[in-house]
């Protein structure tokens, strides 16, 4: 659409990824210093012998989190991990942070104490330095984070880093972890099942989500070049990765390592939380079998290979055992698209 045609369209129609295209188009090209820029879990530029890596992230109160069923410091360790997470999908290092706080004037001082004891508690983890940041009034508090890294220069003079457009026919799909804990861990909130065993754990999975950065650098050093982090849903994220790659993806639902918690508490629902569920923050690694089995040596860990990338235009199929697509046209997180909008 042009933009004079634009007038009577609202975001929640284009959706954020049709968005996030309209704007990547209305900024001038990057320079020559930035090697990677719009599209992928963090920007990257050249930096002396080393290259910079950027990205940052927003949680907001109601909408990433609900206030009154969760632990402030929970809060502040998730704002700054699922950073250090888009850090881990591109196999770098995290370094330095500055973070935004949007605050009500009403906010109590222990809610932000609580907070920072959080980030903290992640700064502390990860070896990441909290350097500054600001404080504005907001009718709704929110939490930016903004992390900078670092990653090391091949031998070529490009960047050590992991990719989005790097997916080529053939290769396999892993994933580190078992997924679906945080989708269940959200349902858990809702359902205010705080005490039960199965509940807390997932509770625990969705609140402190805990990046892989070990695994990024692992693949790395393995010659991997694909990955992607889990943060809008298996499906969804893998779909980025092939319409960045021009390629397509079969990824087969048995093959999905669920967590444990999941299946105990909603075994009817398991399975496709974990294919579609969002935010559990473990990497997609897209390659060579022998890259990901010497990734998965490297981490002490086999990694689960759960489908193969295939010729075609942009799109992730989920298959059962026999091989029949299972829709999975409502999956998936969308910040702003709203059910029926097209781009």
């Amino acid at each position: 659409m042009e933009a004079g045609n634009l007038s009577d369209v609202d975001v929640g129609e284009i959706g954020e990824f049709g968005l996030i295209e309209r704007l990547r188009r209305a900024l001038p090209p990057a320079g020559d210093r930035v090697t990677l820029s719009i599209g992928d879990d963090a920007a990257v530029w050249r930096a002396g012998d080393r290259f910079a890596l950027a990205t940052t992230d927003t949680l907001v109160a109601g909408v990433h989190f609900l206030p009154g069923c969760v632990d402030w410091r929970d809060v502040g360790w998730k704002s700054l991990a699922v950073n250090i997470s888009d850090i881990a999908a591109m196999g770098g290092e995290p370094a330095v942070a500055l973070v935004t706080l949007c605050l009500p004037s009403g906010t109590a001082v222990e809610t932000v104490d609580a907070l920072y004891a959080g980030i903290g508690e992640g700064a502390r983890a990860y070896g990441v330095d909290v350097a500054g940041g600001d404080i504005v009034a907001s009718p709704v508090l929110t939490i930016t984070v903004a992390l900078y890294g670092t990653a090391a220069r091949r031998a070529d003079g490009t960047p050590a880093i992991l990719r989005r457009d790097r997916a080529v026919a053939g290769d396999a799909i892993a994933v580190t972890g078992w997924l679906g804990g945080s989708a269940g861990g959200l349902r858990s909130l809702r359902d205010r099942d705080e005490e039960s065993p199965s509940g807390i754990a997932l509770i625990a999975r969705h609140m402190r989500p805990r990046p892989r950065i070990d695994a990024g650098r692992a693949a790395v050093a393995a010659g991997v070049c694909c990955a992607i982090d889990i943060s809008d849903g298996l499906l969804q994220d893998l779909g980025h990765v092939c319409e960045s790659s021009g390629v397509a993806a079969d990824v087969w639902l048995p093959r999905i390592p669920i967590e444990p918690a999941l299946i105990e508490r909603y075994p009817g629902d398991a399975a496709m939380l974990a294919a579609t569920g969002g935010e559990d923050y473990e990497l997609i690694l897209v390659a060579p079998e022998s890259a990901l089995a010497a990734t998965g040596a490297a981490l002490g860990t086999p990694l689960a290979i759960i489908g193969r990338v295939r010729a075609g235009a942009g799109r992730a199929r989920l298959l059962d055992v026999d091989d029949r697509e299972i829709d999975v046209s409502r999956a998936g997180w969308d910040h702003l698209k709203r059910a029926g909008g097209s781009a």
